[in-house]
């Protein structure tokens, strides 16, 4: 039994309830965040079996197709994602401060734990299209080639989708920085 992370992301509130009905209804899943997202979209995002998770995740999608946005499985996501999600990373020693946007929530998700295991990075935050019409972003620091390589690995996957909208690396950011986005 494997575990994974499973979202779908529906171009309205109404939709985005029913489907989130239908997957905790197919399958044996636990709903992580289930909420509206700007510019008034809705996202669920669930946890369990990585079979259970698919189920739900294809359930949703084949009977609320027409209004989703788009839909990711992970299976074995990277144990940060969670904590990053909630924006609860301790932050230590700071060599380097990766940036990566998206236009959407499902794929800064899967931006990040594309990133989290491509490189020692640490994950410190994704914002999921709150406040920012839709778009999403994270933070990753570490080492400035591991971080530059985790986010350029990060920019190919999301930009399978048509998703990437920017990304940066700063190596030694600025201490005033820091306390300005944590």
């Amino acid at each position: 039994m494997s575990s994974a992370i499973g979202m779908v992301e529906y171009q309205n509130v109404s939709t985005g309830v029913q489907a989130a009905d239908t997957m905790v209804k197919t399958s044996e899943i636990e709903i992580i965040e289930a909420q509206t997202v700007c510019p008034g979209k809705y996202i669920v995002i669930v946890k369990g079996d990585l079979s259970a998770v698919k189920a739900a995740v294809e359930a949703s999608a084949t009977k609320f197709g027409e209004g989703l946005i788009d839909s990711f499985v992970l299976g074995n996501p990277h144990e940060t994602i969670f904590p990053a999600i909630y924006g609860a990373v301790p932050v230590g020693k700071v060599s380097a401060l990766g940036v990566l946007e998206t236009f959407d929530a499902a794929q800064i998700i899967v931006a990040a734990d594309t990133a989290a295991k491509t490189a020692v990075v640490e994950l410190i935050e994704l914002r999921i299209a709150r406040g920012m019409c839709g778009k999403s972003y994270m933070f990753i620091t570490g080492e400035v080639a591991a971080v530059t390589a985790a986010i350029e690995k990060a920019r190919a996957k999301c930009g399978e989708k048509g998703m990437f909208l920017n990304s940066s690396v700063i190596p030694s950011p600025d201490p005033k920085l820091w306390q300005s986005i944590l």
